[in-house]
C-alpha cells in the first residue's frame, strides 16, 4: 500500500485545475460538485489494488488514466480554499514536482485568460516561445 504525500497549491478555482488537467492530457478529471465553496463533496481515492483509501479530494484523475500500477491523484480544498495535491510516493517519481510547476502554470494561464475576459478583453494573439513561455496580444473595445 502506498504512502500519499499533500503538496500545497494556490490553486482555488476547481473549474481552471480542470482546464489545466486537461491541456496536461487528463481532460477525463472528475470535478465532484463543491456543497459549500470551502468544505466541497469530496470522493475516497482508489489504490494500486482497486480498494479505497482513507484520502478523499474534490478533483480526481483516476489510476486507469495514469498507468496500470498507479494510485488516483487527488486536489483537495484545504482550509484557505486553496487545492491540496494528493499523489502516492510511487506516483511521484512520474507526477512530481516539475509536473505539478507545469499544471501550475497552465491553471495561471487559464486564471489570466479567464480575468481578462471577464473584464472584457479579447484575445487577438497567442505566441508560445521555445522556452514555454506566453505572449497574449489583447484587445478591449470601448
Amino acid at each position: 500500500m502506498s504512502h500519499y504525500s499533500v503538496v500545497r497549491t494556490r490553486m482555488t478555482d476547481a473549474s481552471l485545475l480542470a482546464k489545466a488537467l486537461a491541456d496536461l492530457g487528463f481532460d477525463n478529471a472528475e470535478v465532484h460538485a463543491a456543497a459549500q465553496p470551502l468544505i466541497g463533496a469530496a470522493q475516497p481515492l482508489i489504490g494500486v489494488g482497486g480498494g479505497q483509501r482513507e484520502q478523499t479530494a474534490e478533483v480526481i484523475i483516476r489510476r486507469q488514466y495514469l498507468g496500470r500500477l498507479s494510485n488516483d491523484i487527488g486536489f483537495k480544498r484545504g482550509a484557505d480554499g486553496s487545492f491540496e495535491a494528493i499523489i502516492s510516493d510511487y506516483d511521484l517519481q512520474k507526477y512530481s514536482q516539475s509536473w505539478l510547476q507545469g499544471l501550475v502554470r497552465r491553471y495561471a494561464y487559464h486564471a489570466a485568460r479567464s480575468k481578462l475576459e471577464e473584464k472584457g478583453f479579447d484575445l487577438v494573439e497567442e505566441k508560445v516561445e521555445a522556452t514555454g513561455q506566453i505572449h497574449l496580444v489583447l484587445r478591449r473595445m470601448l
